[in-house]
């Protein structure tokens, strides 16, 4: 009998937690300098040695790690995007949808699936924003896997638009500002608008370095209002986070906000009408969306709705574009 597939998938939990493991005890940093032995880095990770040394032969055989000699290992290519400093690190993100949280919460699926319930807020007593704002450190890692996510994006999503046409790009929700520093290096012209909550915007000051004399840092949140006088309002990965009656309450403010000839640019994914194997990147996100947040990735007919509903109009859509398949979603006020 042959072995299934499902099987390779059914135990994919093993190789994910080694790899959190990697990026959580800080191996790959550790293993910048050069091959080291398990002692060595033991001692730089503060790990147990023996069981550091079995740790290293499993990464050996996911390519994040090459063994030269018995107890002698160093990074592969691959293996250096878990450093924190690599410029494509995915070391946050993985810390991030590895972590504790997200486990339990992916683990408790069954439930949700009964009852439609967010699985974060039963696991954990808050929502995943209020479980955020409660603990420090794991905000700082929530910050930094958007920005990760937003550095892999942003080419594609500049590339796409042109969005030297505007005079203030707001970026509604925007963290640290990654996305519209990008936007703002690759655009002389525009100046730019940096809104989010005080806990997003921490990091903001050092992102934002060279262009940080053509941005407005505005805490607030969007729920409550979103400042006006932009030429373009910028949600990406916004509203998946939020179930559609909340992400209409955020386009009403937007749309508020905006004064005739300003536009809407939501960048997200859309949920293609019927899947198959290859949207399995989309279809995960919807399902981390259901557990985490109780938002949803939505289809291109989901979009419509929800623009026209909150009083936009115009709508196209852009892309896929690579490498994670976003669209450019531009809206603008009706009326």
């Amino acid at each position: 009998m042959s072995r299934s597939p499902l099987m390779d998938l059914a135990f994919g939990y093993m190789p994910a937690q080694m790899i959190y493991v990697a990026a959580e005890i800080g191996l790959a940093d550790a293993l910048a300098g050069g091959p080291r032995s398990s002692e060595e880095l033991a001692d730089a990770t503060g790990a147990h040695a023996p069981s550091l040394h079995r740790l290293l032969r499993g990464l050996v055989t996911l390519g994040a790690v090459e063994q030269k000699e018995r107890d002698l290992f160093a990074l592969t290519a691959e293996g250096q995007r878990l450093r924190a400093d690599a410029p494509d690190s995915i070391r946050a993100l993985v810390r991030l949808f590895c972590g504790p949280e997200v486990w339990r919460t992916w683990g408790d699926m069954a439930e949700t699936l009964r009852t439609g319930e967010c699985a974060w807020k039963r696991v954990t007593g808050r929502t995943s924003f209020e479980y955020f704002e409660s603990d420090p450190e794991l905000s700082e890692t929530f910050n930094e896997a958007m920005a990760e996510h937003t550095r892999a994006v942003a080419p594609g999503i500049i590339q796409a638009h042109d969005f030297s046409r505007y005079g203030t790009v707001a970026d509604l929700g925007g963290g640290d500002g990654t996305l519209l520093a990008a936007i703002l290096r690759a655009n002389r012209g525009p100046r730019g608008l940096l809104f989010d909550l005080p806990a997003g915007l921490a990091a903001a000051s050092g992102v934002l370095g060279d262009v940080a004399d053509r941005v407005e840092i505005v805490p607030g949140d969007f729920f409550d209002a979103v400042p006006g006088g932009a030429d373009a309002y910028v949600l990406k990965s916004v509203l998946h986070d939020w179930s559609d009656a909340k992400a209409a309450a955020i386009l009403r403010n937007v749309r508020a906000a905006m004064r005739p000839g300003a536009r809407l640019l939501i960048l997200e994914q859309v949920m293609p009408e019927t899947v198959a194997p290859e949207a399995a990147g989309i279809v995960r996100n919807d399902l981390n969306m259901l557990v985490s947040t109780g938002g949803r990735e939505r289809t291109e007919a989901g979009f419509r709705d929800l623009l026209d509903a909150a009083g936009f109009t115009g709508v196209s859509f852009t892309g896929p574009l690579p490498p994670a398949a976003y669209h450019v979603i531009e809206a603008e006020p009706a009326g």
